[in-house]
């Protein structure tokens, strides 16, 4: 074992912003500031922000034709644990690269490093979050971050072993819990794994039995958390009376018993607004097996047989494609319950 991965750096890594690539600017603006109610900041005709709290980004927004998540930050608490992990990617042979200044401005930190990821997503770390001196404008009381991150990313693969390794290599994370699910006859299996005190910052779904993946975009849905349930239900009424696509309604999760509603961005993946999550304790968490999804709710909204077709689709195209693996730091599996 490399001297890298002896020193835990669980709990101190949070989920801090994620970079979205998309050519819907004016679509995405209203979904955002208007819809979800997000602070909303204007960089230039190429760039545009979102802030959730007083940290200067949360989602950073830039023009390109992938309509998909392309990156994640992850904030460290310090410049040792940022070392701790950059020795550690090296370690494995994994390229490195700083970011510049201006990236690094872009983003709101004031150290930036990037390396591959899975699915082709970019994994950032960095320190030092900058706050800004501006006042929100926003149309939420407010959203849940701290010490736990600013909410989870959900994808789909059809490598779960080797996703759930890179991020036990890299962040040791940890098995929360697991679903099963069969959702129109396909059964899924989906890992939550955790890097703090927040029951998951990341999802991994999986179609049991079949390597496919159903789901177009690299990531399925992100989550952001409401400060309050007025918050929550208030976010739901604005999607609809926008026109925006629900795509599930308002339900309550079995395994972090969060009250959530997911809606359609303007990219095509979706956007969990969620509320009072459960938190884990460390001292006493064992994971399980979870059968479903919902307790209740979370039923599927406008939902057609053109909407399955795609789906069957976008599974039977995902056969003739290699999905994007990081081999050299995918070894530390994760062990499911």
């Amino acid at each position: 074992m490399s001297p890298h991965e002896n020193a835990s750096v669980f709990g101190a890594v949070h989920l801090g912003y994620l970079v979205i690539e998309t050519e819907r600017f004016a679509d995405w603006r209203r979904f955002g500031a208007d819809a979800v109610g997000m602070h909303h900041d204007d960089l230039d005709t190429g760039l545009m922000r979102f802030r959730l709290d007083d940290r200067e980004c949360r989602f950073l927004l830039r023009r390109g034709p992938a309509e998909d998540v392309v990156a994640t930050g992850w904030h460290l608490d310090d410049h040792t644990v940022f070392e701790e992990i950059e020795a550690r990617v090296r370690a494995h042979g994994v390229p490195v690269v700083h970011g510049t200044a201006e990236e690094a401005a872009q983003r709101g930190v004031e150290r930036l490093l990037r390396f591959p990821g899975p699915k082709g997503i970019t994994q950032e770390i960095c320190t030092t979050p900058l706050k800004s001196a501006l006042p929100l404008r926003m149309l939420a009381s407010g959203w849940v971050t701290g010490d736990a991150g600013m909410g989870h990313v959900a994808i789909t693969s059809t490598r779960p072993t080797l996703v759930r390794g890179y991020f036990g290599t890299v962040f040791d994370a940890r098995l929360t819990d697991c679903i099963d699910e069969t959702i129109s006859g396909v059964k899924l299996k989906i890992r939550f794994l955790r890097v703090n005190e927040r029951h998951h910052s990341l999802a991994v779904a999986a179609v049991r039995g079949l390597p496919i993946d159903p789901v177009r975009t690299r990531v399925q849905h992100l989550n952001i958390q409401a400060a309050t349930l007025d918050d929550l239900a208030r976010s739901y009424q604005r999607v609809h009376e926008l026109g925006f696509d629900m795509a599930l309604s308002v339900g309550r999760h079995t395994n972090d018993k969060e009250l959530s509603y997911y809606a359609r961005t303007p990219s095509g993946f979706e956007w969990e607004v969620g509320w009072n999550p459960i938190v884990v304790d460390e001292s006493t968490w064992q994971p399980t097996t979870h059968q479903g999804i919902s307790v209740w709710g979370h039923t599927p909204v406008g939902r057609t047989i053109v909407d399955a077709l795609d789906r069957f689709r976008a599974g039977a195209r995902s056969l003739a494609r290699t999905e994007k693996t990081v081999p050299a730091l995918s070894g530390a599996g994760i062990p499911d319950e």
